[in-house]
């Protein structure tokens, strides 16, 4: 009788041990996708930025509103920024406002105009529409709130990039990196700057080595120390250099025009400070822009913090850097910096002290003519010193000693029309 061969069967069924595997392994994807999508929907959030215009129609536009240094204009600036930040911080939106910021203040025809930016998170789920929608009620509702200041009721709203807020901040004057996305707090570590953090800082270049540094405060005037130019005055063998590195600059420029002050006594270092004016305009860039000029009745205090930044050596008698470094340091009163142990009376009215009673923050040799900054309380940054002179660097007793901005601002305006 034909018979077949007997082939082994084979269970149709899965060992219990490797349906159990794959359950657990189906159940733990779907679990993470799960929870990646919850968290992407509704955790993983963008920054939005939006741009307004606020028509002011009970302020007259005046002198006291061109500046961002005088009280007039912070004031003003502040009371807007601080009723559309307790309209959010009210609201149920109080979760995605981040900050609203006054980019400046202009005129049309004799009221004042307010530009302001504000920064929002929101999740990406959102669309664009629906942010906007949710955004102006809240905003015409802060309009009600200014007080005796009357305020357009219908400002209008415009969602802006990232690129757009930065531009509109880079035409003004003194905004860091921080300002120019409305982050938080700035903070500066260490000794090298990054890309960016002093836009406004230069080099004074001759037979392309570095020589000085400088402060850009218009489109075609650099601020710096009149003892820079006592080997050559003349602005053809000058170049200025733009960038963080003095080798390798983002930029170069030259020089149309060197003004130092007619006054400079250099026996008494007195008035050491002089301008440049560029063969032509820069185009201000988010790493490229200027600082801005305190009045001349700016109050620099004593113990506030500054900064001073420069390509100078690191030591008494070293060798210029060719990376830009940063030094915070304080500012000293001149009673304090002319006491006998110090500088001994030497410090006249149109200097300034900055830097610490133990000493090893200082500018230093190469440093001469670059910007002491400060930062205001609207996170702007003025210039409030020019390197100048000091007795070696970094000694306790002996600090940096800078001409003093406000004496001179002034004259920069007769020089400049800034």
């Amino acid at each position: 009788m034909y018979r077949p061969v007997r082939v082994p069967s084979t269970s149709r069924f899965l060992n219990p041990c490797v349906v159990c595997f794959i359950v657990v392994t189906v159940v733990v994807i779907l679990a993470v996708t799960v929870a990646l999508l919850v968290h992407f929907l509704s955790f993983d959030q963008k920054s939005y930025f939006y741009h307004s215009n606020f028509q002011i129609r009970n302020v007259n536009y005046s002198n006291q509103l061109t500046s961002p240094a005088t009280q007039e204009y912070k004031i003003l600036c502040g009371k807007i920024e601080s009723v559309i930040t307790e309209s959010f911080r009210k609201s149920n939106l109080r979760n995605q406002f981040i900050r609203a910021y006054v980019a400046r203040l202009r005129q049309e025809g004799s009221d004042v105009i307010a530009d302001i930016v504000m920064k929002f998170r929101f999740t990406r789920s959102y669309r664009g529409a629906t942010l906007k929608n949710r955004i102006e009620p809240i905003l015409r509702q802060a309009v009600n709130n200014f007080g005796n200041l009357e305020v357009n009721p219908s400002p209008d709203l415009t969602s802006i990039t990232v690129q757009d807020a930065a531009n509109i901040f880079t035409s003004e004057c003194g905004a860091g990196p921080d300002l120019m996305t409305l982050s938080e707090e700035r903070i500066i570590g260490g000794t090298k700057a990054e890309e960016g953090d002093w836009p406004w800082q230069v080099s004074l270049q001759r037979n392309n080595m570095h020589v000085c540094g400088g402060s850009l405060i218009g489109s075609t005037w650099i601020l710096t120390a009149a003892h820079c130019f006592r080997s050559s005055s003349n602005p053809r063998q000058w170049i200025v250099a733009f960038g963080l590195s003095t080798i390798s600059p983002t930029m170069r420029i030259r020089v149309r025009r060197i003004v130092v002050h007619g006054n400079y006594d250099p026996s008494t270092r007195e008035n050491d400070i002089a301008l440049m004016q560029l063969e032509r305009r820069v185009s201000f860039t988010r790493n490229i822009h200027t600082v801005c000029l305190p009045v001349a009745t700016q109050n620099i205090l004593p113990g506030s913090t500054a900064y001073v930044t420069g390509w100078g050596s690191q030591e008494y008698g070293g060798n210029t850097v060719t990376e830009l470094e940063q030094v915070r340091v304080r500012i000293l009163s001149n009673n304090v910096c002319n006491a006998p142990t110090s500088y001994n009376g030497a410090i006249l009215p149109g200097m300034l002290c900055a830097g610490l009673p133990s000493g090893g923050a200082d500018a230093c040799q190469g440093d001469s003519g670059g910007p002491l900054v400060q930062e205001d309380s609207r996170r702007l940054w003025f210039v409030v010193g020019i390197v100048s002179w000091g007795f070696q660097c970094g000694l306790p007793d002996r600090p940096g000693v800078y001409t003093r901005v406000t004496t001179y601002r002034d004259w920069i305006n007769q020089q400049t029309g800034i």
